[in-house]
């Protein structure tokens, strides 16, 4: 009685041992690849799958979206700039059949062809476009490594640059850089600025010159506004014309006498030193004796 025992328990054993290689559950997002004597027969999936024990073999295949770290490449620009540039890349299987039987192993494959296309993009471009045109790369790199992987039944969806590192010198230059940037932008600003002020002044002025009372009303209004400060002395500019209705026989301002001027035809003529009368010389007295003359 013992011995049939023993051997229902081992025939029972044995029994779960096939079953346990003949059924196979995969869940939603999974699929199979069967071979059966080394051949590929079909993919299966999702659900149970029944295998013939010890003659299929089934692999395993994730559909899901794989998120692959791309490991930081030192990156030389066109501008001779070197770069650490790290990436990410998502991708998911579309072939399961093609995933396996067409590459050894799909993830290796598709992290290496992700960094050599990054190094090899990365160099064509120069430094300024790397920092700002950063989403450009993005798709080309994603375009390049999705043809490169489409045979393998692979399907890369984005690639990103998630950190571009540069050398600290550079780091510096274009920090000068973004400093000059701004300060240009400021001067266009404040120039642009002085341009519209000046043309509105320009156009109050035009404005104010109509009506002399418009520039009066503008100075009583400045007078106001200082005056809201409760400032103990006011320096105001008044100016003339408001003076001249208090100024008696106020006139327009005089200037000073200016003699006309001479036409040189109506000036008398030069005299002649002959025609001037002889000098009376009697109280001149003698030169040599210095006494005075008799009178003639």
């Amino acid at each position: 009685m013992s011995a049939a025992l023993i051997v229902v328990a081992i025939l029972g054993v044995f029994l779960l041992i096939i079953v346990a290689a003949a059924v196979r559950i995969l869940r939603e997002y999974e699929r199979g690849v069967v071979f059966r004597l080394g051949r590929l027969i079909a993919q299966k999936g999702p659900g149970l799958i029944l295998l013939i024990p010890f003659i299929d073999q089934m692999v395993r295949v994730d559909l899901r979206t794989v998120t692959l770290n791309v490991p930081p490449q030192e990156v030389i620009t066109k501008d001779n700039v070197t770069a650490r540039v790290n990436a990410v890349a998502y991708f998911r299987v579309v072939d399961p059949n093609k995933a396996i039987t067409d590459v050894e192993n799909y993830l290796l494959a598709t992290s290496q062809i992700a960094q050599t296309t990054l190094r090899s993009v990365l160099g064509k471009a120069e430094l300024d476009s790397l920092l700002a045109e950063r989403e450009r790369l993005n798709v080309e790199l994603q375009q390049i490594i999705d043809e490169q992987t489409e045979p393998w039944g692979v399907k890369v969806t984005t690639v990103e640059m998630k950190d571009v590192e540069i050398p600290q010198e550079m780091q510096r230059v274009i920090a000068r850089q973004a400093e000059a940037e701004r300060e240009r932008r400021a001067k266009v600003i404040a120039a642009d600025g002085e341009f519209q002020a000046s043309a509105k002044l320009s156009q109050a002025a035009d404005i104010m010159s109509r009506n002399p009372a418009t520039l009066q009303l503008r100075y009583l209004q400045t007078l106001l506004e200082m005056g809201v400060n409760q400032n103990t002395t006011i320096v105001f500019p008044l100016p003339i014309d408001l003076l001249k209705a208090f100024i008696p026989n106020s006139g327009p301002a005089t200037t000073a006498s200016v003699a006309p001027p001479v036409d040189p035809a109506e000036m008398p003529p030069p005299l002649d030193p002959d025609d001037l009368p002889p000098a009376d010389v009697g109280d001149l007295g003698d030169a040599e004796t210095g006494e005075p003359s008799p009178p003639s």
